[in-house]
């Protein structure tokens, strides 16, 4: 029997699917458990009547079971109109039915490789890890090897459950390649689904901390504002206006933590999370990452411009050489027990060399 990815696949022709629609197949990056694929589409025709969208996908893949489609629509992988709804929505006619999955599409096998993964916690049914910078998550264009997921299959090789080419179970969300931080797997389908559904209604709880350009007037705030690809840079997103439909709500919660005079150590509470929301959403704000190359800050954006000053910027930018962002807290209740659980990782060291480096700077000042 085929899986539900490969009866998807076996839906439609390529061509139906445009470049338009189809999300970057690079790495996922963001704080986000968004990052979600378009694997396969079905346009309901002209003369379809109302039906609901788990009896619709049930008589166009015929062979897959109606409860998997209903879990896949609790984790808020099915979407009509790119718009992610429950298993009870009635499909209309001319609605765009998706199935967006959590990975790009591939050609190729995960292989397992022998890379050290920082464990912070296992059990039967998920383990947490605290991803280094630098590490990307899952293979993608670019990135067939080497990656967190690769790690994982080598770590769960004699764990017969986990199979890591099996999109049922394994990442349940991921972060940046340059960001460091916890991220948490599923070990089976049933931990995937529910930790999954958590993700997508808000319940988990994420902080992450952030050096960012600029001093604040305020010590907090809220920043609202829809994110969807940049339409001027495909490798970006942006915040777009409310009334452009590939925009997706989001929501950061921002407190100061340290103040060292151009720059300024904040705390992000994410409401949501989609891709790259807190460094757009500083951006926004005027207070780009610090060395975020991919959003401009990586140039001098604040302070006076003598030798001294940027040789001691370009000093940082080595010590730190990526965005300041560390997914620092991750908490979820546990799939199976119900116990709410709750994980910290302290700064990596070259956020703190970095840090110390600024406090030495105004420390010298005063």
């Amino acid at each position: 029997m085929k899986n539900d990815e490969e009866l998807f696949e076996s839906l439609l022709d390529d061509d139906l699917l445009s470049e338009e629609t189809l999300p970057s197949m690079g790495e996922p990056e963001g704080d986000s458990e968004g990052g979600l694929y378009e694997h396969r589409r079905v346009i309901a025709d002209k003369g379809q009547s109302p039906m609901r969208v788990d009896k619709f996908l049930m008589d166009h893949l015929g062979d897959t079971s109606r409860n998997r489609i209903q879990k896949a629509a609790e984790a808020g992988f099915i979407q009509v109109n790119g718009k992610a709804v429950k298993s009870n929505y009635k499909v209309k006619a001319n609605d765009v039915v998706t199935l967006m999955l959590d990975r790009p599409k591939r050609d190729w096998e995960i292989i397992p490789e022998d890379i050290p993964l920082n464990i912070v916690y296992e059990d039967d049914d998920l383990l947490v890890v605290n991803k280094p910078a630098g590490l990307v998550v899952h293979p993608g264009c670019g990135n067939f090897s080497g990656t967190l997921v690769n790690a994982l299959a080598w770590h769960l090789r004699d764990d017969k459950r986990f199979d890591p080419n099996d999109p049922d179970v394994g990442l349940v969300h991921r972060i940046d390649k340059d960001t460091s931080g916890l991220l948490v797997i599923a070990k089976t389908p049933e931990a995937k689904t529910s930790l999954c559904h958590q993700f997508f209604v808000h319940s988990t709880r994420r902080l992450y901390n952030a050096l960012v350009w600029g001093p604040f007037a305020e010590d907090e705030g809220t920043i609202r504002g829809n994110i969807g690809r940049n339409p001027k840079d495909r490798l970006q997103m942006a915040i777009l206006p409310d009334d452009n439909p590939t925009g997706k709500p989001a929501i950061t919660h921002y407190r100061v933590l340290e103040r060292l005079g151009h720059v300024t150590l904040i705390e992000c509470r994410l409401e949501t999370g989609r891709t790259h929301q807190i460094r757009v959403h500083m951006k926004s704000l005027g207070h780009t990452l610090f060395n975020d190359e991919r959003y401009g800050g990586q140039e001098i954006l604040r302070g006076d411009r003598t030798a001294s000053y940027r040789a001691f910027i370009h000093n940082c930018f080595d010590i730190c050489p990526r965005q300041a962002l560390h997914a620092r807290t991750l908490g979820f209740r546990h799939p199976r027990t119900g116990e709410e659980m709750d994980f910290t990782s302290e700064l990596p060291s070259d956020m703190t060399a970095l840090l110390e480096k600024w406090r030495r700077l105004v420390a010298a000042k005063d």
